[in-house]
């Protein structure tokens, strides 16, 4: 059911398998905001990376987190990305680009993501051989200002309705 919100931008991050892309489509639709998939957006040499079982560096992402600010900040009535977020400083290049930008952490644990991956189809861009490489880069962003953490394994309606209610309540607050 979509609800249309005041302009509002939302991440939706966390390890891949965590999710990200089900409860970004969940909640663009409850909100009647874009989605921009992440993925949609790395380079051809990215994707070869990955695909070979090579985690990517902070230069791989460096032009790729720039075109998802860039992305994000031309939706001038808000928008939902995925995308996996892992480190401090790659969200706060996308908060520079879209100031007041909010964060919906999936917090799950290596071995659930590890077997979400290994059930994926094999033309996924990312191999389960990657999981571990994703956890050892994620800084957690739990008690950054404008993150909420949401459990993963959680159904995914459920999920949803809480990243609604606490977007329109941020909403609230801020006409208020």
């Amino acid at each position: 059911m979509e609800t249309r919100t005041e302009a509002a931008w939302l991440v939706v991050m966390g390890v891949s398998g965590c999710g990200k892309s089900s409860l970004g489509q969940a909640v663009a639709a409850e909100l009647g905001l874009p989605l921009i998939e992440g993925d949609d957006f790395h380079p051809e040499a990215n994707i070869r990376k990955m695909r070979s079982g090579t985690p990517l560096t902070d230069e791989d992402r460096a032009g790729w987190l720039v075109r998802l600010g860039e992305e994000l900040a031309s939706r001038q009535g808000g928008a939902v990305l995925t995308c996996s977020a892992l480190k401090r400083a790659y969200r706060d290049r996308l908060r520079a680009a879209v100031p007041g930008l909010r964060f919906v952490f999936m917090q799950i644990d290596k071995a659930e993501a590890l077997a979400r991956v290994q059930a994926r189809s094999a033309v996924h861009i990312f191999p389960a051989s990657l999981v571990d490489s994703q956890f050892q880069t994620l800084e957690s962003p739990v008690g950054e200002a404008g993150v909420l953490t949401v459990q993963a394994t959680a159904p995914l309606p459920q999920s949803a309705a809480r990243v609604r209610a606490w977007v329109q309540g941020h909403a609230a607050a801020v006409q208020a």
